[in-house]
């Protein structure tokens, strides 16, 4: 069942392993990265307490000691207090340039610790070991790093290639439904971005996957991983194609600002609603049918996901608030904002001349709806 998917980089090159009970494998896999028989491991409370014992055995199986930090779970933790004490702490653990930090948890943690590799000595090796469905899919593959600050978030980072990825789906299974349907915003993503084909899949097979087929899990995780892998060869630095991976990022990032990057709005689920206002905005420019966002939001409503802006709980600021919060994202090139569009199901594109009005529109109309 297992699959592996190539990162092509050159010299920056590495594999994403999926599959499950790869947390049992780690030591012989993680073996040949390291110059001696030591790993350090950051993770968060949650993670740790679920995983770590199955992770610290699976290194001790092949004589390998580990140190763990564990920070705070949560959004909050990606800022600079709880970086420089990662940065510290690796530096008191005595790590050394031929070293590998391990990166054990979701995205926040991976996104965290693979900059604190970047930095660490002027740049460390670490590999990832995603443990939510949205860092397997999606944060853990393609070497952006960083931590938010309080203009706005991942505004601070660096592009920092992991040395390996071990995305163990078992690991899946201890994810609660919220958590796992806001990682499956970021896997229903690839399909409406690139891969009709993809969504049409998802379309039959997302509640199988919701209910823990593993074979069903492994194959999307693959697939997703298998896109942006392709994308992130093409594209490393977000010059050009990678930008398309951003579809529903725009509205998904104010959506998170405006609620405080709390758990009134997860992630993923940010980036579900994003989706749909993209499609939605897409069919009001006339660039795709009405069809497309009506299906779009049918199959996200069909598996139970935040889908409209009444799904988040609390309140909103009005939509000029929203498109002044638009305009802090890091997709802002010459005071123009960049939005990922689509001329429909699987073809999407980015783009500078969308009318601010229209967004305005967009936004209003989701406000009352």
């Amino acid at each position: 069942m297992e699959k592996t998917v190539h990162v092509d980089l050159g010299d920056r090159s590495y594999d994403v392993v999926i599959g499950p009970g790869l947390l049992e494998q780690v030591g012989e896999r993680v073996t040949p990265f390291l110059t001696r028989q030591r790993v350090v491991v950051v993770s968060d409370e949650n993670v740790a307490g679920l995983h770590l014992e199955t992770l610290r055995t699976g290194f001790a199986s092949a004589g390998i000691e580990m140190e763990i930090l564990a920070l705070p779970p949560g959004e909050a933790t990606k800022g600079w207090p709880q970086f420089s004490r990662t940065v510290e702490w690796l530096l008191e653990q005595k790590v050394e340039r031929g070293d590998i930090v391990v990166a054990f948890g979701g995205g926040v943690i991976g996104d965290l610790v693979g900059f604190a590799a970047a930095v660490l000595r002027r740049g460390v090796r670490f590999v990832q070991i995603p443990t939510s469905l949205l860092a397997q899919v999606d944060s853990s593959v393609g070497g952006k790093t960083g931590i938010n600050a309080p203009q706005g978030k991942n505004l601070i980072g660096a592009f920092h290639q992991p040395s390996l990825v071990l995305a163990d789906t078992s690991v899946l299974g201890s994810l609660t439904q919220r958590d796992f349907l806001a990682g499956y915003g970021e896997v229903v993503k690839y399909g409406m971005l690139g891969d009709s084909g993809f969504f049409q899949w998802l379309e039959q097979n997302g509640p199988v996957l919701a209910a823990g087929d593993m074979a069903t899990r492994v194959e999307a995780v693959t697939r997703s991983v298998q896109m942006k892998a392709d994308i992130v060869s093409r594209d490393e630095t977000e010059q050009g194609d990678r930008a398309l991976l951003n579809l529903g990022h725009t509205f998904c990032h104010a959506l998170e600002a405006a609620t405080g990057y709390s758990d009134r709005l997860l992630h993923g689920e940010g980036v579900a609603i994003g989706c749909a206002l993209a499609f939605e905005l897409s069919a009001r420019m006339g660039l795709c049918s009405q069809e497309d966002p009506s299906r779009v939001r049918a199959h996200l409503k069909a598996m139970g996901m935040k889908t409209d802006l009444g799904d988040i709980s609390g309140e909103l600021p009005d939509a000029a608030t929203l498109v002044e919060l638009m305009a802090q994202d890091k997709k802002v090139v010459a005071g123009k904002l960049n939005f990922i569009l689509a001329r429909g199901i699987g073809e999407a594109f980015v783009t500078a001349n969308v009318p601010p009005e229209a967004v305005l529109a967009v936004l209003q109309d989701a406000l009352e709806r």
